[in-house]
């Protein structure tokens, strides 16, 4: 039986760059910048959220062939590839800190039916959603409210 997720991946077109993005700009930590011949193993996570880690992998050979590698590139630079949800308290503030920060922002904070969402993008073209739940709605009324503002 599956117990958890312990590591997801965002593609990236250079480790690096990705490296300083999650963390100077989103304020992650990194948990593991290893080298095995020509293949880094580069992981980073939120300092409150110890048992998720993020994979930021260059789309390369040994993981992909060369082909393939050139396909996906291809696709993360046009920005096409979105990468997963961060959750967040208040979505506004966390905008408007991550904006000074120089974070690209595809969507201003919005309100939706699941909560107040913003979408942001990294270096390499993944988007994000940065997501604020809404507590609990009781009522199809407070719902069409939401979808409505």
């Amino acid at each position: 039986m599956i117990t958890g997720m312990t590591i997801a991946t965002a593609w990236v077109l250079d480790q690096e760059s990705a490296k300083r993005f999650y963390t100077e700009k989103l304020g992650f930590e990194v948990r593991t910048d290893t080298t095995v011949g020509d293949f880094r193993w580069l992981t980073v996570g939120a300092k409150n959220q110890p048992d998720l880690e993020l994979t930021l992998m260059e789309p390369k050979p040994p993981s992909l062939d060369p082909e393939s590698a050139e396909q996906v590139r291809a696709l993360v630079a046009k920005g096409v590839l979105g990468a997963g949800v961060f959750s967040t308290d208040d979505c506004h503030a966390t905008y408007r800190e991550l904006s000074a920060r120089g974070v690209t922002f595809l969507q201003e904070p919005t309100n939706r039916p699941y909560g107040i969402e913003a979408l942001l993008r990294d270096d390499s073209g993944n988007w994000y959603s940065l997501n604020q739940p809404h507590e609990q709605l009781d009522t199809d009324a407070e719902w069409g409210e939401c979808i409505e503002t």
